[in-house]
């Protein structure tokens, strides 16, 4: 634990900046702005920063044509002009764009003047990673690009959150593509699937450090190769066992006697499967990565060889590429982003940034001073692209 003279609350860090940013580096004042809305600071000085320059936010859904079929869409556009119209796609989650957090992250985004388009991918509403949604990012991204209104430069920048990340980087590289992208931002995402997928399998890094997996991310796998470790008449018993724990653990940030039920109804589903699907099922109710990853892996590996699933198998985008990553991230560790860095150096420019002040997906109120101002520095340059 840092010394308590090192650590102070991320309010009383914004407050600080904010007068260096004002005497000193006013370029950085779009970036506390933004850091300090997605933070949902409260009060004062740093709630008026907050709000510097931002203004009403209008939203619509639309539908986005893509080669595997119309995608839901949701457009957030500032009333007061517009900037730059960026992609923002969520990761593994059946929220999709209708997740809470998503639609804060588009709505700050939007009423510092961007308009952002949350594309909703069918197959990771479904828990699956697949190469379709791939496609769809490019799809997506074509679509806004062509639409003057949208993309007058015909560029667009592209946001892609945890798998996402990834997947967007991916794309951001494809010919038809690479020249329509402004830049692209990774947020806590891969360069390499088959290294995520075998950490979450063995809670082993690529650089041999041990950290503790979330389960989730083993859940998702044994979603995804269901049919490969039980006879064909217990897939889909024990995929709806699984899509109940996952719907659990959703309930679980923010309900919890909802989650509670739904993990008992979990529970029982196992109680009612057949054996393998029940050891399998019961490994997932009791959290047991340790017994689970590995029987998973092999099947995991067979499906991870695909470019259009990792950034270092395919094409550098030609535009900047941003990767941000908290340190102690568990179900995509943080190395993911310093190997893509490696890998994107030599061919494209790159500015990544690993912080200890997100995890996966939130933002923590404590915070060391250097921490702030180049996580501020991070958000500053990118909304300037």
């Amino acid at each position: 634990m840092r010394p308590r003279t090192r650590r102070v609350t991320l309010l009383a860090v914004l407050a600080g900046l904010l007068l260096v940013a004002l005497l000193v580096v006013p370029d950085l004042l779009r970036g506390l702005s933004f850091v300090a809305r997605a933070a949902d600071m409260k009060g004062g000085l740093v709630e008026r920063l907050a709000h510097w320059r931002t203004g009403p936010v209008t939203e619509q859904e639309v539908g986005i044509p893509s080669r595997h079929g119309s995608l839901r869409a949701r457009v957030f556009q500032p009333q007061d002009g517009q900037g730059r119209t960026v992609l923002v796609t969520p990761g593994v989650h059946a929220g999709g764009i209708d997740e809470p957090r998503l639609v804060k992250l588009a709505r700050d985004l939007a009423a510092g003047g961007l308009t952002v388009i949350t594309p909703e991918l069918p197959d990771l509403v479904r828990y699956q990673i697949t190469p379709r949604e791939t496609d769809m990012i490019e799809d997506a991204a074509l679509w806004a690009a062509s639409r003057p209104e949208l993309a007058p430069d015909g560029r667009v920048g592209l946001l892609g959150i945890s798998f996402a990340g990834g997947l967007s980087v991916v794309a951001a590289g494809r010919p038809l593509l690479r020249d329509k992208v402004a830049f692209t931002l990774s947020l806590g995402g891969h360069g390499d699937i088959e290294r995520v997928l075998t950490f979450l399998c063995t809670g082993v890094q690529s650089d041999g450090q041990h950290r503790k997996p979330h389960d989730y991310g083993v859940v998702v796998i044994l979603l995804s190769v269901a049919d490969r470790v039980v006879p064909p008449e217990q897939v889909r018993t024990l995929r709806a066992g699984l899509l109940t724990f996952l719907r659990a653990s959703h309930y679980a940030m923010h309900d919890a006697r909802r989650a509670q039920e739904t993990f008992a109804e979990a529970r029982r589903l196992q109680s009612e499967m057949p054996e393998p699907a029940a050891t399998f099922m019961r490994y997932v109710n009791e959290r047991d990565v340790a017994a689970l990853g590995p029987r998973l892996l092999p099947h995991a590996r067979a499906f991870a060889n695909d470019s259009a699933l990792s950034p270092e198998r395919a094409t550098a985008p030609a535009s900047p590429v941003y990767l941000l990553h908290g340190t102690d991230d568990s179900v995509i560790p943080a190395i993911e982003s310093e190997h893509l860095a490696r890998w994107l150096a030599p061919r494209t420019e790159v500015h990544p940034l690993l912080t200890p002040l997100i995890t996966h997906a939130e933002m923590d109120r404590e915070a060391g001073v250097a921490d702030v101002w180049r996580l501020v520095a991070f958000w500053s340059a990118l909304l300037d692209e």
